[in-house]
């Protein structure tokens, strides 16, 4: 009896087992589907358009996980790009090759002068932020100048190529650097209080070459002075 019993408990596990396998290998994704009226228990098909979809976002999903890790190592390896320099609205198009440590460290600190500086035209507000940023005489400057342009607003986006990056005077006290770039504001657009585009294509929608003397202060690299060296030569 125990003989007979055993073998019908085997044939009826084979199917069930056979059943499982077929549920777990159904249940992570939407690969296998179980809605048709053919298929009374339920029991997942395969379906290899949604594997295949599956598979896309696995792969882009891995893609941007390994950009992400790539650019935070170089971040964190001092490393500098034309991407982690950027931001939607100043976008920086090119840098020098070949910067050495204290080259790097006067390029970044007069990327970040210039993106707050035109973050303030953009939006009139945050002057105080480019306090740190400047020297004591050109933020008095930059001030008196802001609070005689302060109403309205500009849009667009301004691209910026960094063509040179020179330690001029090492050994001063304070040291100092230059910087020349060449910055494309073609794409920029000017509106008064009341919302009105009042553009100026000679003196807004250019191309400026323009050479920034940054001097050695407080721990930072800050700029000192602005000087224009061309309109709509230089190229972005």
């Amino acid at each position: 009896m125990r003989y007979l019993v055993g073998t019908f408990l085997d044939r009826l596990r084979r199917p069930l087992m056979g059943m499982l396998v077929l549920l777990l290998a159904c249940a992570p994704v939407v690969a296998c589907s179980s809605g048709s009226d053919d298929n009374p228990l339920g029991i997942g098909t395969y379906d290899p358009e949604a594997a295949a979809s599956a598979k896309v976002s696995e792969s882009a999903a891995a893609a941007a996980e390994a950009s992400a890790s790539a650019a935070a190592s170089a971040e964190a390896a001092g490393v500098v790009t034309v991407e982690s320099l950027s931001t939607d609205r100043y976008v920086v198009t090119s840098i020098p090759e070949d910067l050495d440590e204290l080259q790097t460290e006067v390029l970044k600190d007069f990327v970040h002068y210039d993106q707050v500086t035109w973050n303030v035209w953009f939006t009139r507000t945050g002057i105080e932020d480019a306090q740190p940023l400047m020297t004591a005489d050109e933020y008095q400057a930059f001030t008196d100048y802001f609070e005689k342009n302060a109403a309205g607003r500009t849009d667009g986006t301004v691209r910026v190529a960094v063509t040179s990056v020179h330690l001029t005077a090492p050994d001063a006290v304070p040291p100092r650097a230059m910087v020349e770039v060449c910055a494309d504001q073609t794409d920029l657009v000017k509106y008064d209080a009341d919302g009105n585009d009042v553009s100026n294509p000679e003196t807004l929608q250019v191309r400026r070459e323009i050479r920034v003397t940054m001097v050695y202060e407080g721990g930072t690299w800050k700029e000192a002075s602005e000087e224009s060296l061309s309109t709509n030569e230089c190229t972005v």
